[in-house]
């Protein structure tokens, strides 16, 4: 059996755009990974902003 190559797993950081058009302080950002062939758009999540305290949409950043 072939050993399956890591490269299509890669690591992305995840921003809030709220908090980028409501102009408050500070950036919320988290880490995670994705694999690449199946997700080749950019990743979008709902996650914490604890700058907000509500739960907002993360958009992946290049």
């Amino acid at each position: 059996m072939a050993k399956k190559s890591k490269d299509a797993r890669i690591q992305v950081i995840l921003e809030c755009t709220e908090q980028k058009e409501s102009g408050v302080p500070g950036i919320s950002r988290y880490i995670t990974t994705k694999n690449k062939k199946n997700n080749p758009d950019r990743l979008e999540r709902k996650k914490y902003n604890p700058y907000l305290k509500k739960v907002t949409i993360h958009r992946e950043i290049k």
